[in-house]
């Protein structure tokens, strides 16, 4: 017998990728049934057309969904000074939470979340959603596998648009100010760089030095430029730069290296992995692959969906969730006191 739960959307007018996220829910097979919690109404009538029958209420307050809809896991995308009270509600609900990232302005305000949903046996996942991208899923066997060897190094790299920045409707948003946000373009993106370089060597960062600064100069309260030197559990070094510096699109890659070898992801190429192995079946020989679909928040949302379900391993456990935040935010606090920042774990 296959599970299915509720769902209950919670959000909005100001949350992010409530689109995409519709879209997903209305895809996920093992979702038989969403609440929408929308106070300003801004989503109803998107979420009635997307949705169809699989929506089943809508409420203009999430204390309403979650005691009276009562359901199994709620997606919570809203603003990041407005998600932690939000988010433990779910949890003392009984409720099993998906977040947008990144539902805090400072990591303190996400660990007891960690630890309520800890003690309550649920799963606290924040939206990282390259995780399940076929190019992720398939460095990380390489890796694990032990074809690259020891890790040796990392270079992470992702650059994003400066266009978005002068746009005077984004200087309105949330986004563009840190103490709404927790900062720029190192927690809105470089987050996701940042969680897959520890994904898929299973190794966490342990100490960061960095510096972040606003080098397009445009009228908002964010860093559109950050860098960072890592240092992983294992003593294995990194880079990572992380900024709005084009007219259009994204620069991106992730480079490992290993003491056999070395994988290189490339997310918009056409052919996103690309790795070598001393010790493959090919020995000396370039490896590809081309394979990019299923991406997105579409599987990254039915895999959350399905382990609230099935009380299975999720895509991103909580403590990793965690993680993730901890690690950016040690980089702002590096940048902020001009020294390295270790960073502490549960």
């Amino acid at each position: 017998m296959v599970n299915r739960i509720k769902v209950g959307l919670l959000t909005h007018a100001g949350g992010a990728h409530v689109r995409a996220y519709l879209n997903a829910l209305a895809a996920a097979e093992r979702c038989h049934e969403v609440v929408l919690a929308d106070p300003d109404g801004y989503w109803e009538s998107e979420a009635k057309r997307v949705l169809g029958n699989k929506l089943q209420s809508v409420s203009r307050d999430h204390r309403q969904v979650l005691s009276d809809d009562q359901p199994q896991m709620a997606l919570i995308t809203m603003e990041a000074g407005l998600a932690p009270p939000v988010i433990d509600a779910a949890l003392e609900a009984g409720c099993h939470v998906f977040a947008e990232k990144p539902s805090c302005v400072r990591a303190e305000d996400f660990t007891p979340l960690v630890q309520k949903a800890h003690s309550k046996h649920l799963h606290l996942m924040l939206a990282l959603a390259n995780r399940t991208n076929p190019e992720i899923r398939a460095a990380r066997r390489i890796f694990m596998s032990s074809r690259i060897g020891k890790l040796f190094g990392v270079e992470l790299h992702l650059i994003a648009d400066q266009t978005r920045l002068t746009r005077p409707s984004y200087h309105q948003k949330w986004f563009a100010d840190r103490t709404r946000a927790g900062g720029g373009h190192l927690i809105w993106l470089g987050i996701h760089w940042l969680d897959l370089a520890m994904h898929i060597t299973g190794q966490s960062i342990s100490e960061v030095a960095g510096f972040t600064t606003n080098i397009g100069g445009q009228p908002v309260d964010i860093e559109d430029s950050a860098t960072a030197a890592l240092r992983f559990d294992s003593g294995a070094l990194g880079t990572m730069t992380s900024g709005y510096y084009l007219d259009r699109s994204y620069h991106s890659h992730i480079k490992i290296w290993g003491s056999r070898g070395w994988i290189l992801v490339e997310p918009m190429k056409d052919q996103p992995l690309t790795w070598y192995s001393s010790a493959s079946e090919n020995p000396g020989s370039l490896q590809t692959s081309a394979l990019k679909e299923p991406r997105g928040y579409t599987p990254f949302v039915s895999e959350a969906i399905r382990a609230c379900a099935d009380r299975t391993d999720p895509p991103i456990s909580s403590d990793h969730s965690l993680r993730a935040l901890k690690t950016v935010f040690s980089v702002y606090s590096a940048a902020e006191t001009g020294r390295a920042t270790k960073i502490e774990r549960a």
